[in-house]
């Protein structure tokens, strides 16, 4: 356990929506064509129609591995889970529902998430390779003291395709390069990031 990197509150975390609540705030939203932060482009708009749609999807097939099934409800010490993201976050959409079905199996962790850009100190306390990527999950003891551990925004591999697209994109398009991204979350089915998280979850067993 470490610190925490920026002070988190409990006014913060009640704050938070659980992910119910952040699918039903979601639905408003593309009902109201609408979509979280300042930028109200209808190419976010269309993001944040796309990952309610996503969302959805895996709510009804990802399954949690029987393995880190097990550890989940072996996990002995109180956390929350503090999720940042925003509705439109592509990434977001692929990977919270997973993130939201393994707290859920234990109910002494508490997931709660908060949006970036209304609270640009946090996320500026948890920057990936020096930007300001979602989501980004912040494990945390119940007294939000210390520092469990971080995992995001993307599983590593995701992280690595990323760099090598801007290092040299190949021909591809951006738009091009994100399909092939949504296409690799669907045929990963959550391995990537099952195998990241479980070490994490883990170390976080009192013996």
């Amino acid at each position: 356990m470490k610190s925490l990197s920026y002070p988190i509150t409990s006014a913060l975390v009640d704050g938070g929506f659980t992910y119910p609540e952040f699918v039903q705030f979601t639905e408003k939203l593309v009902g109201e064509n609408r979509t979280t932060g300042a930028n109200q482009s209808e190419e976010y708009l269309g993001y944040t129609r796309l990952n309610l749609q996503r969302m959805g999807r895996w709510n009804k097939t990802s399954k949690v591995s029987e393995p880190l099934e097990q550890l989940m409800r072996t996990v002995n010490r109180p956390q929350v889970w503090l999720l940042i993201t925003e509705a439109w976050c592509g990434d977001g959409a692929q990977s919270i529902p997973h993130l939201a079905k393994l707290a859920a199996l234990n109910p002494i962790i508490s997931l709660k998430i908060v949006f970036r850009d209304e609270h640009p100190e946090l996320m500026d306390a948890y920057l990936t390779n020096g930007n300001r990527s979602i989501p980004k999950l912040i494990a945390i003891t119940a007294d939000l003291q210390q520092e469990l551990f971080t995992w995001g925004p993307k599983p590593q591999y995701l992280l690595d395709r990323h760099a090598a697209f801007k290092q040299n994109p190949e021909g591809l398009s951006y738009l091009e390069f994100k399909e092939q991204i949504h296409l690799w979350y669907a045929k990963n089915k959550q391995k990537d990031l099952e195998t990241e998280i479980f070490p994490l979850i883990s170390s976080t067993l009192i013996p």
